[in-house]
């Protein structure tokens, strides 16, 4: 989580907090992991629910 709140020039706590569901997030942060992940904004919001 360093490493990516790193690339996307955030801090790391809030990183963690996004990924534990503690908080939400801006879409300019989410544009920002996304980047650093190398991967389209949309792919962060595909989930398969059963």
């Amino acid at each position: 989580m360093r490493y990516l709140a790193d690339l996307a020039d955030i801090n790391y706590t809030q990183v963690s907090k996004i990924e534990h569901g503690k908080i939400n997030t801006t879409i300019s942060t989410a544009f920002a992991i996304a980047k650093a992940l190398d991967i389209k904004l949309d792919e962060l919001f595909k989930f398969d629910i059963k």
